[in-house]
């Protein structure tokens, strides 16, 4: 008799939380319970200090939280020991060397999947939390790597590094869950308003920067047009036109969804080459053209002209977004055909059995 395979999964926040760990592995969740296969999820954070974690100040509560964490890292240890697998997501404590995943792997003698979607060997504190940037260990992450049963990430950029330290490998997009993230049954607020959107958290703001500029001197030429934020942070700069919202789970989609124009410029640096393009998927899902800067993996997902649009110059992003703004047909082909992208390859029906695959 065949008994179900087990997994642990291992993460630093709460469940439902953050995108890197919706989309990665929890969106999964129902298809392991329709393969018969068990699982269950600890994180490092509890609610209460995820929630104050990237505010500014407030350190001896995030101390508190960390301690406690570690606290329940090693009680999570005695939860390793029945699992088939131990999918671990990022790492498994904040700060300090991997002793957890060296007990793991060493001691326990498990099976590790290995997930990420960033460049995480390279130093990235947010601004916040800079007060333990000297603790984070990031070497650690070479570790990991030659720990690990197999590996999980989402580019091949990110593929090419660790691959210096693991052969076994497996590249899965970030995907999409397109039966609960789509357009049905929402409508566009105001049809002769056309909104340029941008979407993400504090530590992606900055990389708006440099085309604040431009985006207000788009709102100039253009009365009908605005510039909308969705983030967990409200950004330092303020001209007319633009337009804060917080980003809530329960608005996510609505508040994207009167998006008519998405964007996502990058810098050129190793960090950003590591991103998954999760904007412009979510862009898409929702049959949004997006505009990008051509940086990692950006360049696989748009394709120029037919789905969005790639720029590298001011004059091109200016160029592209006024395209746009002036064409709703075209508009809704990019829209459409950034929508199929999806559908064939981005979808959690097209790469579920990719997940799976990491369980043999």
């Amino acid at each position: 008799m065949d008994f179900p395979i087990k997994i642990l999964f291992l993460c630093p926040y709460p469940y439902d939380e953050v995108a890197s760990q919706r989309f990665r592995f929890e969106q999964y969740f129902e298809v392991l319970k329709e393969n018969n296969i068990l699982f269950s999820q600890k994180s490092f954070f509890a609610g209460w200090t995820y929630n104050i974690l990237y505010r500014e100040k407030q350190i001896i509560p995030k101390v508190i939280g960390t301690i406690l964490g570690f606290m329940k890292r090693f009680i999570h240890l005695f939860y390793c020991i029945s699992p088939d697998y131990i999918f671990i997501h990022r790492e498994l404590a904040p700060v300090g060397p991997p002793i957890f995943e060296w007990l793991i792997a060493k001691v326990l003698g498990k099976k590790i999947i290995y997930d990420f979607d960033d460049a995480i060997w390279i130093p990235n504190t947010s601004e916040e939390n800079r007060f333990i940037s000297g603790l984070k260990w990031h070497r650690k992450f070479n570790a990991i790597c030659r720990w690990s049963y197999r590996i999980s990430c989402c580019n091949d950029f990110l593929a090419e590094y660790s691959r210096k330290f693991n052969r076994n490998i497996n590249i899965i997009p970030t995907t999409i869950d397109l039966e609960k993230f789509s357009n049905k049954g929402i409508i566009k607020k105001d049809e002769d308003r056309i909104i340029i959107g941008w979407t993400g958290t504090h530590s992606t703001l900055p990389y708006l920067s440099p085309i604040v500029n431009l985006l207000t001197k788009i709102i100039e030429m253009y009365p009908n047009v605005s510039v909308r934020i969705i983030c967990n942070k409200k950004p330092e700069w303020n001209f007319p036109g633009l337009e804060f919202l917080q980003w809530t789970k329960s608005t996510e989609i609505q508040d994207l969804r009167d998006i008519d124009i998405g964007i996502m410029p990058l810098p050129e640096t190793d960090w950003a080459c590591g991103k998954c393009g999760f904007k412009i998927l979510q862009y898409f899902a929702l049959g949004i053209p997006a505009i990008a800067t051509p940086v990692g993996v950006n360049k696989e997902i748009i394709e120029h002209g037919k789905n969005g649009f790639l720029c590298t110059t001011d004059k091109a992003w200016q160029d592209d977004i006024c395209l746009l703004i002036e064409s709703s047909e075209l508009r809704e082909r990019l829209g459409k055909n950034g929508f199929k992208t999806v559908v064939d390859n981005y979808s959690l029906a097209v790469n579920s059995k990719n997940f799976l695959d990491l369980f043999e």
